[in-house]
This record gives C-alpha cells, sequence and structure tokens, in this order.
C-alpha cells in the first residue's frame, strides 16, 4: 500500500470529523473518509512545471490497496504546448525516461464537486522508486525553500491574492478575447475597480465557486472586481506556503470548472486583452519565529527588524534574476510594461502600489512585505519557492535594501527583464539562486523555457500581418 513517508508510525489522535472535507492523516482514515461519502473514483494530481493538474485517475479500491503510481520523469521535461525541448545549456533528458512515483499527501484530500459521479482528490508529491524526493518538482522546490527557514528557527507565512478574467467562449485562437455577457445581457465594461454591481453581474457562477470552494475545503477571504471588464479578484487567508500554493492549484482548477458550468472561460493569463490590466497574483509574506511565535519583522518595541529590512534587500537584488519563475511565460511580459497598473520596478515603498515589494499599513504583529511582480500564470509552488527564496537569502547575506519609494515609482526606465529569455539568462546567471533552489532546478526549468519561446516564434502575429505583409 502507498503510504506517506512516517504514516506507518504516526497516528492521528483524533479523526477527522465525517463531514469535513481535509484532514485526513493515515491511509485507515482515508479509507473510512472515503467509504462515507460513497466515492467511486480518485484523481491523484500534481503539479507540472507550469502547474497543471498531472496525474492518474482510479477506481478508490485500487487507491487503497497495494498500488504503484508511476509517471515518466519526461512529464517535467515537456513545454506547456506539449513539445520536448532540445537539449542546451545544463537542460539533458533522462535517457531511460525513468518512472517517478505519486505519493499522495492524505491531508489534501478532498471531493471533487463539479463531477457526476462521486469523486475525490488528492494532490501528491514526486519521490524516485527508491523514496527519495524528486528535488525538481514544483511541490519539492518549495519545501526545500521551507527547510531552509526551518533551519533557522523560522517560519514563513503567506497570502497570495488571485487575479482572473472571465472571458467568452473563444474556439478561434486567432480571435482576441472579450468579456462575456452578464446577467443584464450587456458586457461588463473595464474601470469597474470593487463594483458590487460588476460582481452582480455574474451571482450565480459567484455562487458556484463558493459552493464548489466549500465543498474542498478551500477558504476565501474576500473576492472583488477589479478595474478590467470583467476581471475578478480572490484574496485567501494567510498560512502555510505549502498549503496556500495547494489552495492556488486547486482554485485555479475550480474556477474554470465553475466558468465553464455556466458557458465561459475564466483565464489566469498575465495578459489576456489588449489595453486591459494584466492579470497579477501577489503574495503577502511574513516570517515567525518557531520558538516564540512572534513575527520577526518586528522588534519587541514594535519598529521594524533588521531582518525586515534584510529581507526587502534580498527581494530587490535577487528577484529580478528569479524573475522568469513569477513571470514564466512570453506573454507575462506584456503585463510587465509601463501604464499597465503592474510594477516594472525593483523599489519598494510604504503603502505604495507602484512600487514591487508593498509595504501595508499594518500593526508590528502583521508586518509583512507584498511581492507585487507575480502574474497569475505563475505556478504557485515556484512563484512562492522564489520569492520566499530571495527574501531568505536577504536576510542570511544582511543586505541592506534602497531607500523607501515616496512617489510614483513606475516612471522612467524599466528595471526588470523586458522577455523571457532575458530572464532565463539571469536566473541561470545567479549563483546565489542555485543554492536556495538547486542547479539540477534550474538547468531543467531554463530549458524547458527556452523550448517555449522557440515554439513561439513559430507563431506569426496579426502585428505582424498588419504592418509587415504590404510595408516591407
Amino acid at each position: 500500500m502507498l503510504r506517506p513517508k512516517g504514516a506507518a508510525s504516526k497516528k492521528a489522535s483524533i479523526p477527522p470529523d465525517i463531514n469535513s472535507t481535509r484532514g485526513v492523516q493515515s491511509w485507515k482514515e482515508a479509507a473510512a473518509w472515503l467509504r462515507a461519502r460513497g466515492i467511486e473514483d480518485i484523481e491523484c494530481i500534481t503539479p507540472d512545471l507550469a502547474g497543471v493538474p498531472r496525474g492518474k485517475m482510479m477506481p478508490t479500491s485500487k487507491f487503497t490497496s497495494n498500488t504503484s503510481l508511476a509517471l515518466p520523469s519526461a512529464l517535467y521535461r515537456h513545454t506547456i504546448s506539449g513539445e520536448y525541448p532540445e537539449e542546451s545549456g545544463q537542460f539533458r533528458y533522462d535517457s531511460r525516461d525513468s518512472d517517478i512515483k505519486l505519493m499522495p499527501d492524505l491531508s489534501t484530500l478532498s471531493v471533487v464537486p463539479w463531477e457526476t459521479d462521486p469523486t475525490a482528490q488528492v494532490i501528491c508529491d514526486i519521490i524516485t522508486t527508491d523514496g527519495d524526493d524528486v528535488p525538481y518538482t514544483p511541490r519539492n522546490v518549495l519545501k526545500n525553500v521551507l527547510k531552509l527557514y526551518e533551519a533557522k528557527g523560522w517560519k514563513p507565512v503567506v497570502a497570495p491574492e488571485i487575479e482572473f478574467y472571465l472571458v467568452a467562449v473563444n474556439e478561434d485562437p486567432d480571435y482576441p478575447l472579450h468579456p462575456p455577457k452578464g446577467r443584464s445581457g450587456r458586457s461588463i465594461l473595464g474601470g469597474q475597480g470593487y463594483s458590487i454591481a460588476g460582481i452582480n453581474e455574474f451571482d450565480e457562477l459567484i455562487d458556484d465557486i463558493y459552493h464548489f470552494s466549500e465543498k474542498q475545503g478551500l477558504e476565501i477571504d474576500t473576492l472583488i472586481h477589479e478595474e478590467g471588464p470583467a476581471q475578478l479578484e480572490i484574496n485567501l487567508r494567510h498560512g502555510n506556503p505549502i498549503e496556500l500554493a495547494d489552495q492556488v492549484f486547486l482554485f485555479k482548477r475550480t474556477i474554470r470548472e465553475a466558468a465553464l458550468k455556466h458557458g465561459i472561460y475564466a483565464t489566469f493569463m498575465a495578459k489576456p486583452m489588449q489595453a486591459q490590466p494584466g492579470s497579477a497574483m501577489h503574495i503577502h509574506q511574513s516570517v515567525i519565529d518557531l520558538e516564540t511565535g512572534k513575527n520577526i519583522f518586528s522588534n519587541p518595541d514594535g519598529s521594524a527588524s533588521k531582518e525586515f529590512f534584510s529581507f526587502i534587500g534580498g527581494m530587490q537584488k535577487y528577484v529580478p534574476s528569479a524573475l522568469v519563475m513569477m513571470a514564466p511565460y512570453v506573454n507575462s511580459y506584456r503585463r510587465l510594461t509601463p501604464d499597465m497598473s503592474a510594477p516594472v520596478n525593483n523599489a519598494w515603498g510604504y503603502d505604495n502600489r507602484t512600487t514591487a515589494f508593498r509595504v501595508p499599513v499594518s500593526d508590528a504583529a502583521a508586518r509583512r512585505v507584498e511581492n507585487r511582480l507575480p502574474g497569475s500564470d505563475c505556478n504557485p509552488y515556484l512563484a512562492l519557492a522564489a520569492s520566499l527564496a530571495c527574501g531568505y537569502l536577504g536576510i542570511i547575506r544582511g543586505i541592506e535594501p534602497t531607500a523607501a519609494s515616496e512617489g510614483t515609482a513606475n516612471e522612467g526606465s524599466v528595471d526588470l527583464p523586458r522577455g523571457l529569455l532575458e530572464a532565463v539568462s539571469l536566473m541561470e546567471a545567479e549563483p546565489a539562486l542555485a543554492e536556495v533552489l538547486s542547479q539540477e532546478f534550474i538547468g531543467l526549468y531554463a530549458g524547458v523555457k527556452r523550448g517555449e519561446f522557440e515554439t513561439f516564434m513559430q507563431v506569426i502575429s496579426p502585428w505582424e500581418r498588419e504592418f509587415l505583409l504590404l510595408n516591407v
């Protein structure tokens, strides 16, 4: 029988509530949980490098028996479009395409509420056939960063904010996207930031999002309408980075399924519509001392600590080199352009939304840093890993930040990579990132991103047909 590491010697002292959707710890509890709900099938899923759910589906009886769930290692070496890139730099293939194994994290077991037959899902870690963690897989990359904090007696706390667009069904990729019609029968316009009427246009869809989320044990803090037409934002409660990355992973799937039920699309593209704001995944971050439970960003007298400033300094120094993990596609850099409501700098400031790193107004216990650079198209595990790794390097190396920006920081030059290949090169050239993320991961990730750029270059865009066809 498949068992999480240590499961044979650990037993939950209190069985999970039979009506709960989360919290299962042992295989005995899992079997009881599945029987109580009459679950027929289970989806064993894990994020690939893009954050796309991959895995296997099976009957419940097979899941709880002595079944080995294997996947080919090539799963982590293909692009978002399914191609396998040429070997380059440190990117290499496993010549045997050997098996790697899905190891269910039973604490993530939950129902799949949009399925007609009783179905459950469980998020899996990836291990070798010898039982070792595979270091380049997204969940393990984040776990390894968290181990660095734990070794120092710290625990990061994060709270993601996820923006996305609702768009009308688009069957031909050559045609631009446009907003769907709401309950009024009209397409919603832009400039509806925090509009309750904008949310009400999609009441039934939003009800389904809440319903699906509740069934999975996913907790939404707030939901708002953003500036773009039919652009929404969901804020999640702060917590453990692995648990929050899991929630974002599941939320994306949930929102897409809820939208499809209503005959529209939900998209997490960073820049889905020309001349409209892009979609971000802002990350609020703080760090707790494991022994005292106190926020290390604040001194006992309530003032900002040296660790707080060094965390910001690390973000400023290293995030530009790690940006490709927060802006992973060609489309991502269309969002990170001037005059598009996104930061194009590595500045920081107090309650300043024009900076990449904003310090929100808060009391000393809640002092935190908001990273406003990641796009909603990012893999949440990798974006969190990169952001926390950069802050960690800042604290460990005592890096001093610049002075806080008090005015508009988005004017003038762009301080970040302008495109995917530049961002990949910066990541490969920064040895500190290899120390905290592993050279194996960086080599693999860089190779896949180069492959994606090559597939993009095979496509002729409308701009080229418009301005080059008859003019050159």
